[in-house]
């Protein structure tokens, strides 16, 4: 595993750097350097034609893995024109991949048997000939593949019968208009009541020692009846089974495993008188017995089918797991979990037709049913602490077996083919919803009837479609539509036998369907046309009307109708004095009945009038507008004297000269304040003299008053407190109109210099500068964060 991750690493970061340098190479004119210099041409040809051998050999490797041919790529323009191969290998890898990872989860359990016998733990190709005869040819009743009536239940008997089995079987028909056999326990199964020790905490009872313990084989008469008498006497057991079904249409149960608290059973179900199984109905369905299996859906279905056994009173762990929130649910996860036990899951998918069995299958086997009574144990207590069994939503012991009730409830039915929708479990619609493709008519033809072939003929040989032709091969003729035999050897890798012995019969049906597709359906019209018949059964199931029971409403009290006029329209004129005659469309006519509305209010509103809505001109009552406040007119003889006096003075009127310390004003005007003869500081200039002075003054008060600012902007901010800045004085503001110098004086007419003034826009460039231009990255290195 580490070498692997070693190689995954390196692998990873070769491609990350071939990729940058091949996007950087993209971005170059390429063209122009070729043209430029004959060297750089030769050298990008020899690189084109090794990454081309490259991408051969992943290919061929990649081909040999699947079952997909893989495509020759000799130039660069064969790239786009062998693309479709290209991707046929890889569907082909992920559906492998896709089908071993649903195994090994337990997602799908033991859909496709393989490998050698039990110790290869490599799964082979499907096509590969199988040495081991048809089990199925020597079975008492041989299976047919063509029935499409209803299934009947193999059952002669039935143990524990609340309903008879004559009452239990009578024909019903389904929404599709066919006729079905019941469920043989539906009405059992529905009216079971699990035991009281399954809502009871208890000690979880120790499994018996596995090396030190065996199995019996049960492959007799004799063996089976001495295994079900001490069956009877247990309260839990536990089952499993092994199928198989890929030489086989419908599939085989090949081995099934039972386990008591002390004891464990492997039973042969192989045997001509495999039918004989029946009479385990004496347990499995004994609502006495409480019956342990995990991922018991198919295995319900398959029990039916092949042995005509239901059960009931079944406990599926695969749900506990899930009510219990585990981050798995298989079988392997709860042995490792519970048991610590690691289960040989690369036997799952082994031939389990194999006689005798290898110890290694046997204890496989063995291993599946011996511990999971334990694990049950220990799954029921965890469920009864995690529920609330007051709470119908929070009890998880009702949730799970009210789901493995659904579970024992299924019902096996003939697989169907459907050759116009493709529908049913056979069909090949399921195949088109799991790898939809994009088809012309004829390819679709070509498709569907490929498809059907593949059915008939593995019905008729009794073996699995898969085994026949995998998928992705009839995706392949669909798109390629061989006309002989060649072409399709060409396009489908590994052929099976089967395939070559009707390969003729084959090409013909790929013949006619091609010539029928010509004025055939669109595929999607088809996928259309059945996606709205689904969505009409599930509206029809959901939307079909239920016998709902009365349900009595107290009366509500007389409530008088309250009259309203806010939508009755006004009565408008034909004609208008300024517009003229109105159009006849423009006309709105009276309404001669007005609806009454029935409003509940809970606080009763004023009567609505037409009133209340319309103009007030000509209107009594109306509001009348506030008038305008009408000024009159006094002449100017008989208007009052104004006061001549203002706070503006002249100095040179005051004297024109400097004021010596002690003198007096020579003239003092009313309007002007007195100056007081003791403040030696203020000195009164006249208007011609320099104002450095001034200047200087005026800074060092500026300076002063922002200092006494900051220092009341500090003690705010140290108490908390929200410092609010005084208002922007828009009367001293800079501005065009008072446009100023640097240093705050008037702008003077200069000659000789140019002042720089007031400038509009200076403070636009004060804004946060944006982010620099992006940068190129260079090969290994990221520009996303930086250290």
């Amino acid at each position: 595993m580490d070498s692997l991750k070693t190689l995954q690493d390196e692998i990873s970061k070769a491609l990350v750097s071939t990729t940058r340098s091949a996007s950087r190479i993209s971005g170059a004119d390429v063209t122009f350097q070729r043209s430029l210099n004959p060297d750089v041409g030769t050298q990008l040809d020899a690189q084109n034609a090794r990454l081309l051998h490259l991408a051969q050999r992943l290919l061929e490797n990649a081909a040999a893995s699947s079952d997909a041919v893989g495509p020759k790529l000799p130039d660069v323009e064969s790239v786009d024109a062998n693309w479709r191969g290209v991707v046929d290998v890889i569907d082909s890898l992920l559906e492998k991949a896709d089908t071993s990872l649903d195994e090994y989860t337990g997602v799908v359990k033991r859909l496709s048997p393989a490998g050698e016998q039990a110790a290869v733990k490599a799964r082979p190709n499907i096509a590969e000939k199988k040495i081991i005869p048809k089990p199925q040819l020597h079975f008492e009743h041989l299976p047919n593949n063509y029935e499409t009536g209803g299934f009947r239940p193999l059952m002669t008997s039935k143990p524990h019968a609340s309903v008879l089995l004559e009452d239990a079987l009578k024909k019903f028909k389904d929404s599709k208009g066919r006729e079905q056999y019941p469920h043989p326990y539906q009405a059992e199964i529905e009216a079971y009541d699990f035991p009281s020790a399954v809502y009871e905490r208890s000690e979880p009872q120790q499994y018996q020692p596995f090396e030190s313990t065996t199995a019996t084989f049960v492959d007799t008469p004799e063996a089976l009846a001495m295994m079900l008498g001490e069956l009877k006497t247990a309260k839990e057991i536990a089952i499993d089974i092994e199928h198989h079904d890929n030489r086989s249409y419908i599939g085989i149960v090949s081995l099934m495993q039972i386990s008591t608290r002390d004891k464990d059973w492997i039973v042969d179900t192989l045997k001509p008188w495999r039918r004989k199984l029946e009479c385990l109905n004496e347990v499995f369905a004994d609502p006495n017995v409480l019956k342990v299996l995990h991922g018991a859906y198919m295995d319900i279905i398959w029990l039916q089918r092949d042995l005509g056994l239901y059960v009931v009173g079944l406990f599926d762990t695969f749900h506990a797991a899930r009510s219990l929130g585990y981050p798995g649910a298989s079988l392997a996860y709860l042995l490792n979990r519970h048991v610590n036990f690691q289960a040989q899951k690369q036997y799952q998918i082994a031939d389990w037709r194999v006689r005798p069995l290898s110890t290694e299958l046997f204890e496989y086997a063995r291993a599946d049913t011996h511990f999971l009574l334990y694990i049950y144990d220990n799954m029921r207590n965890e469920l009864i602490e995690k529920s609330d069994f007051s709470n119908p939503e929070r009890n998880k012991v009702q949730d799970v077996l009210l789901k493995s009730k659904e579970v024992a409830l299924q019902r096996y039915e003939h697989p169907v083919y459907d050759s116009h929708l493709g529908l049913g479990p056979v069909g090949w619609h399921k195949l088109l919803y799991k790898m939809p493709a994009q088809f012309t008519p004829q390819q679709f033809s070509v498709f569907r009837a490929v498809h059907e072939w593949r059915d008939n003929l593995s019905r008729r040989e009794d073996e699995s479609p898969l085994f026949i032709m995998p998928n992705h091969a009839v995706f392949s003729l669909a798109r390629t539509m061989p006309a002989d035999k060649p072409a399709l050897y060409n396009a489908v890798q590994h052929i099976s036998h089967l395939v070559r012995a009707n390969a003729d019969g084959l090409v013909k049906v790929i013949t006619e369907a091609k010539q029928e597709g010509v004025n055939g359906p669109e595929l999607n019209h088809v996928l259309k046309t059945i996606a709205d018949m689904k969505e009409a059964e599930l509206a029809t199931k959901f939307d079909a009307p239920k016998s709902v029971a009365p349900v009595l409403v107290a009366p509500t009290p007389e409530v008088r109708p309250l009259m309203s006029t806010v939508a009755v329209p006004a009565v408008r004129a034909l004609a208008s004095e300024f517009w003229g005659k109105l159009s006849h469309r423009d006309v709105v006519h009276e309404q001669k009945n007005i609806p009454t509305v029935n409003v509940d209010l809970a606080l009763p509103l004023p009567p609505l009038t037409a009133e209340i809505f319309a103009d007030s001109n000509g209107i009594t009552g109306a509001t009348p507008k506030s008038e305008k406040r009408q000024h009159t007119f006094v002449a100017k003889e008989d208007r009052p004297a104004e006061d001549q006096r203002t706070d503006m003075f002249i100095v040179k009127q005051l004297g024109g000269r400097k004021r010596k310390r002690g003198d007096a004003p020579e003239v003092q005007s009313p309007s002007t304040p007195a100056l007081d003869p003791m403040t030696n500081d203020e000195i009164m200039l006249d208007a011609q003299e320099d104002s450095a002075d001034a200047d200087r003054l005026r800074e060092k008060a500026a300076k002063k008053a922002a200092k006494k600012q900051k220092k009341k902007e500090r003690a705010a901010q140290s108490a908390g407190l929200d410092y609010d800045e005084p208002a922007f004085d828009y009367a001293n503001a800079p501005s065009v109109l008072h446009a100023e110098d640097g240093d705050g004086k008037k702008k003077k007419k200069d000659k000789k210099k140019k002042s720089a003034g007031f400038t509009a826009f200076s403070g636009l460039t004060d804004a946060p500068k944006g982010l620099p231009r992006a940068q190129k990255e260079v090969p290994g290195r990221s520009r996303t964060f930086k250290s």
